[in-house]
């Protein structure tokens, strides 16, 4: 079974996730019980977008293992896309204390909560993801977005800046950097009025 998993990981790390899929699943065959390959799955479908797959295969895998932290995440991360705050924020809550300081939970529980309503425990949180993983382009995009909600403009547009530097071709990255230095200029032109 390890040579069919390895496989499975094989091409996931590629980006194929499809054929990953299809490796975890036959790993299924073998052993239906295998927590870790309907947890890969949810992540794979994830990846792809398929987020009915991928909840249904993380709702299997909390079948199996109440605690898996991943299964709880991806769960999180789903409503969080579907802007459902109060179940993706009890969702992640779960996942961090199964597998606490985990950059990437955190990363989604800050901007959930943060979305939520509860904006200074959002931001803490997305601090200490960034903390964790002060590389991440999509922590420092959250984190951005967040401070420029809350009308912090320079510390906004320096996050924004270390994203482009990460990835300079990440999309999201140059646009959050775009529409702060337009907001910028803006600002600039009322306080010369």
């Amino acid at each position: 079974m390890q040579s069919i998993l390895d496989k499975a990981q094989y091409f996931k790390d590629q980006g194929e996730y499809a054929k990953a899929i299809t490796f975890y699943e036959e790993t299924l065959t073998v052993d239906p019980t295998h927590v870790f390959a309907f947890e890969e799955i949810a992540d794979c479908e994830l990846s792809l977008e398929n987020y009915d797959r991928a909840l249904k295969a993380a709702k299997q895998a909390l079948k199996l293992d109440a605690k898996s932290a991943m299964a709880h995440y991806i769960i999180g991360f789903i409503f969080s896309h579907q802007q459902q705050w109060d179940e993706s924020v009890t969702a992640l809550i779960k996942a961090n204390k199964v597998k606490p300081n985990n950059a990437e939970i955190l990363r989604c529980l800050g901007w959930s909560l943060f979305n939520k309503g509860e904006k200074p425990q959002g931001v803490v949180t997305l601090e200490r993801a960034l903390n964790l993983d002060n590389h991440n382009p999509l922590t420092l995009c959250d984190l951005g977005v967040a401070y420029l909600q809350l009308q912090h403009v320079d510390k906004a547009t320096s996050l924004f800046k270390r994203a482009v530097e990460l990835d300079p071709n990440n999309p999201r990255a140059q646009d959050c950097l775009l529409a702060v230095e337009r907001l910028g200029k803006a600002l600039k032109k009322l306080e010369e009025k």
